[in-house]
């Protein structure tokens, strides 16, 4: 009787076991702020950006993806103060930032990247980039390539087809979402305006980006193409795409994880950070 009961239990354990969701469906907490850091609100562009600045080093600017904010940078600021100054960056109408009544467009979002820097007098930056912040990379690499370094450009598309259909309803980045709206009246200047946010950038990922072979191969700063091998929202086609046409760019597909690789295996995702921007 004992035996069979712990038989019986065994099997159920490892049944439990079986089904526990994968590490690329989990959606791990967004990392407590940093202490210590040094923040601060630029007025640009007719906003107002809120920033965090802190370590020593040569520059390095983390974007975030859309809807989100700095705060998911969290895991990947600590890794890199060491060797850096480390600048993260609400966008405009995310997290603390405010933003105005301009249709939303990559452009725009990118050159409010450039006026920060211009106001933290920062000439030249690497940046870190995920899902839109990584596209907004490409498009400083693009459209003001005097002003950027490296490029880690994590879960990003070069066309609209890049992203895959229905991806608000996987359930991970469903949660994404959710928490996303939670986050925004916590942090936001606006807090009852996140439906109005929302309707305003889904505007611009409705037509952005569109970038053609010959934008991609303007870019001529070191580029690595990077993604989850789990990517809920963003075509592999795509990210082998970008690697293949962008002049001298890497690929790298991280193993078991999907378009939230830096919350789910943060020290593989800085591993490869650190050996991008450090290596030679």
């Amino acid at each position: 009787m004992g035996n069979r009961f712990i038989a019986a239990a065994c099997l159920m354990l490892s049944f439990g076991l079986a089904h526990a969701a994968e590490r690329w469906e989990t959606l791990p907490p967004t990392p407590a702020p940093v202490a210590g850091v040094q923040s601060g609100y630029a007025n640009v562009n007719g906003i107002r950006l809120y920033y965090t600045r802190t370590g020593h080093g040569s520059p390095v600017l983390l974007l975030h993806g859309g809807l989100a904010n700095s705060d998911y940078w969290g895991n990947q600021v600590k890794a890199l103060a060491a060797k850096h100054t480390v600048i993260t960056l609400d966008s405009r109408g995310h997290g603390r930032s405010s933003r105005d009544s301009r249709p939303y467009g990559y452009d725009l979002m990118a050159d409010d990247v450039v006026a920060v820097l211009d106001s933290l007098k920062i000439p030249k930056a690497d940046i870190v980039g995920w899902s839109d912040g990584a596209i907004l990379g490409l498009d400083l690499a693009i459209r003001h390539p005097t002003r950027v370094g490296k490029i880690f450009a994590f879960a990003a598309n070069s066309t609209t087809a890049g992203v895959k259909d229905n991806v608000e309803k996987n359930p991970t980045f469903a949660a994404y979402i959710e928490r996303a709206g939670k986050e925004y009246v916590k942090l936001s200047p606006t807090p009852k305006e996140y439906d109005a946010f929302v309707e305003q950038i889904s505007h611009m990922w409705a037509s952005q980006p569109n970038w053609s072979d010959a934008d991609l191969q303007k870019i001529k700063t070191p580029v690595l193409i990077v993604d989850g091998d789990r990517d809920e929202a963003i075509k592999r086609e795509n990210t082998e795409y970008m690697a293949a046409t962008i002049p001298g760019a890497g690929l790298l597909i991280l193993p078991n994880a999907s378009h939230f690789a830096f919350l789910q295996d943060p020290a593989f995702f800085n591993a490869a950070l650190l050996n991008f921007l450090d290596g030679q």
